[in-house]
């Protein structure tokens, strides 16, 4: 089993930045890959980044390529979202995910999710 524990949400203006973290506990390995997905009211789950945990692979939606970026610590089994440059449309529950495969965009391909945490944007 895989817990997953998010932190690092909140309400941020326009233009501005937050970091999201996730802490991950339980059977994890060297294959393991940690991915970000976000849920905006009315809206289904979405793609956001995703690493392998080597960190020599990562996977950005086009919407935040650019804007955001993933990056894991092994030591801490703790992987991060930097988002820069936020907008109004990147107001959402963000949720980490994980699993023992590739960085893909599939959410049917993320085994282990955590509970999310929320991300407003204000303009």
């Amino acid at each position: 089993q895989v817990q997953l524990v998010e932190s690092g949400g909140g309400l941020v203006q326009a233009g501005g930045s937050l970091r999201l973290s996730c802490a991950a506990s339980g059977r994890t390995y060297s294959r393991f890959t940690m991915g970000w997905f976000r849920q905006a009211p009315g809206k289904e789950r979405e793609f956001v980044a995703a690493i392998k945990w080597t960190g020599d692979i990562t996977n950005y939606a086009s919407s935040v390529e650019g804007r955001f970026t993933i990056s894991g610590d092994n030591a801490k089994s703790t992987v991060y979202l930097q988002m820069n440059s936020l907008k109004p449309e990147d107001t959402a529950v963000y949720y980490c995910a994980a699993n023992y495969g590739a960085p893909v965009e599939a959410l049917r391909a993320y085994g282990y999710w955590g509970r999310g945490t929320q991300v407003t944007v204000s303009s």
